[in-house]
């Protein structure tokens, strides 16, 4: 039986496409939250409204670009070349430091005035990139917070954190929307939807796992 209403934290790409239709797939009503904060790659936004639009789900953008002001990295920074790889003992300069955190901050509260306590993110601790708040450990202590902070019962779903990029693009398969995932959506941290550039470090990982997915299907 679905539950009543869930909240999906939107973006417009791979990860969290996939999470708004398991979210249509579990729940009776399902709203998006999508968020501009300066990011290069900030065309995802209209992605996510034509996605949300098609999808026939509410669509609710917020405007947080003062995070870009007050941490350095290459996603809020088109002047600095992003890494390729994670650097050793370090994250990768296309982490925006507090982003999910400032996301699912802003998300409870939007949740808890539209009478929502189920919030669904695309993180994912399998294939995280080395960012530090797309880990397990973090989402759970998050939720702990968020219930203390505003005395409710929040439940924030991650339906990717254990998978890597090629079982992500099966659910989606799944779930009926790969072709959708795949054309329509933006990854890529420089703008382009599809497929991408192909070579800034969200391309690699989602074509690595399409390739990977598309192997697994002609066994």
């Amino acid at each position: 039986m679905k539950k009543d209403k869930a909240l999906v934290v939107f973006s417009g790409g791979q990860d969290s496409t996939t999470c708004l239709f398991w979210a249509l797939e579990h729940f009776k009503e399902v709203h998006t939250i999508t968020f501009t904060y300066g990011q290069r790659h900030s065309n995802e936004v209209d992605a996510a409204r034509k996605i949300a639009s098609d999808a026939g789900v509410d669509f609710h953008p917020v405007d947080i670009t003062q995070i870009a002001s007050i941490g350095k990295n290459s996603l809020t920074d088109s002047s600095m070349e992003m890494d390729k790889e994670k650097p050793a003992g370090s994250v990768p300069n296309t982490f925006v430091p507090g982003r999910n955190l400032f996301f699912l901050s802003i998300a409870a509260v939007y949740a808890r005035e539209s009478g929502i306590y189920d919030i669904v993110t695309g993180v994912s601790q399998t294939d995280f990139s080395g960012y530090p708040d797309c880990r397990d450990t973090f989402i759970r202590s998050m939720n702990v917070s968020l219930n203390l902070a505003m005395d409710s019962q929040f439940v924030i779903h991650t339906p990717l954190m254990w998978l890597d990029k090629a079982q992500t693009w099966a659910l989606a398969d799944r779930l009926g929307v790969f072709e959708l995932v795949r054309n329509e959506t933006i990854t890529c941290y420089n703008g382009v939807s599809g497929n991408g550039c192909g070579h800034c470090p969200a391309c690699r990982l989602r074509n690595e796992g399409l390739r990977k997915c598309l192997e697994n299907k002609g066994k």
